[in-house]
């Protein structure tokens, strides 16, 4: 396939999809490939939340549809095993030079345990007219257009998606996921290490043609440049907005379809796996209006990574008379990769989120930090551990995070060819 970034250890560091070809085209052709990561879980959790006495259905069979007192700060029991297994199944299909469709499917997810197409899109680096003047555009230019991941920041190329945990040397991703897949246009720009990203999309997961009023188009941009600067150095920075001025159901910090990796943390104890598939995460809960920038450095020296973000977003949810809100995050992370192939790697990374999430939770924070290393078996092969800690203050003692804390390990099992 020409264009693609490598489901394996090959696509590690890569962000957008190579501008080299890779492979001559010579004609048809259909790949598939796949992804499956599996679980250890090892994490504890405490809270100091208030008793909130809430009716619910008591479901032993004795009192089957009586009424009784349910307290919903009580955490989840949680012990030490396996979490159910995720996996991704890829299909790429070459239709011309140059020109390829990606299709994204997840096989098995925390949220949908049944297949769930994440994304389809078809990607243009060629010109499909022999016209001099395409031909010298498309060198530099790449037109994406379907159902797609949303290029907002940089993180998202290095999280765990789904199956797909090859890319992250980390188990867990941010605490606030800039994360989406949504329908519309994308066109890129990159010469010589500069690049312009602009897209615009209909600004929801899905598409949808009602309630016209209710709705506008999300605009994002990103500009960064990305460089080797000698065999030893390579530096990256790049800049990224995104806004939209009203949604039925904005996802950008809802659309991780795939769920948490910590399971049931700071759960209460009638949670469901599918049901409460976002534990350990944050979401500021934007789904109507928002505006949002990230800044993100990256720096590779031999088997030295330095990663950051800063981030800033400002939203509110719907009806329109709700005020505006904001949340900030933070994010450091340094990798060192050693032995022949960088086979074998150590990590640290920082993560922080702070502002104001509405209701009684008007200034939070969480604050997480986490150690992992991991090797690579093959290229194709990883296993991987991360020890977690996470902490939240500042919110109500009427919820179920007041004083909450998880911590423990993980260890991951990853393939993906």
């Amino acid at each position: 396939m020409q264009y693609l970034r490598a489901q394996d250890a090959r696509g590690i560091n890569v962000f957008e999809a190579p501008k080299e070809a890779g492979v001559a085209y010579t004609g048809f052709k259909l790949a598939w490939g796949a992804a499956f990561t599996q679980q250890f879980q090892g994490i504890t959790h405490e809270n100091t939340a208030d008793s909130v006495f809430v009716a619910a259905v008591n479901p032993s069979p004795g009192n089957a549809g009586s009424v009784a007192n349910a307290n919903k700060n009580r955490l989840m029991t949680i012990g030490n095993g396996f979490n159910n297994a995720t996996a991704n199944l890829f299909m790429h299909a070459q239709l011309a030079k140059g020109i390829r469709v990606q299709l994204t499917s997840y096989l098995s997810a925390r949220h949908h345990n049944e297949t769930w197409v994440k994304d389809g899109f078809i990607q243009i680096d060629d010109s499909p007219l022999d016209i001099k003047a395409l031909n010298t555009l498309m060198k530099y230019a790449t037109l994406k257009i379907g159902h797609f991941e949303v290029n907002y920041g940089d993180f998202h190329f290095r999280r765990s998606d789904n199956g797909q945990a090859l890319y992250n040397p980390f188990v867990g991703n941010a605490i606030m996921e800039a994360f989406t897949t949504e329908v519309g246009v994308e066109a890129q720009l990159r010469h010589k290490g500069l690049m312009g990203v602009v897209a615009m999309t209909n600004g929801e997961i899905r598409g949808n043609i009602a309630r016209p009023a209710d709705r506008a188009p999300a605009y994002m941009a990103k500009l960064g440049f990305d460089r080797q600067l000698n065999s030893d150095l390579r530096v990256r920075l790049t800049g990224s907005v995104r806004t939209q001025k009203s949604a039925i159901s904005n996802t950008l910090y809802a659309g991780d379809r795939a769920g948490s990796r910590y399971y049931y943390v700071l759960e209460n104890d009638k949670a469901t796996e599918s049901a409460n598939f976002t534990s350990g995460a944050i979401n500021p809960g934007f789904s109507d209006k928002s505006n949002s920038y990230m800044i993100n450095p990256f720096v590779k020296f031999h088997g030295l990574e330095l990663f950051g973000m800063y981030e800033g977003a400002k939203g509110r949810s719907a009806p329109d008379n709700t005020p505006e809100r904001e949340v900030k995050q933070y994010m450091a992370e340094a990798v060192y990769r050693f032995l022949p192939g960088e086979k074998v790697y150590v990590g640290g990374r920082w993560n922080q989120v702070e502002g104001d999430l509405g209701g009684l939770n008007k200034a939070i924070t969480v604050s997480r930090s986490n150690i992992a290393a991991g090797w690579f078996i093959t290229q194709s092969l990883e296993l991987k551990g991360e020890l977690v800690d996470q902490r939240y203050t500042g919110f109500a003692k009427s919820d179920i995070r007041n004083g909450g804390r998880f911590k423990g390990f993980v260890i991951e099992a990853v393939t993906a060819f």
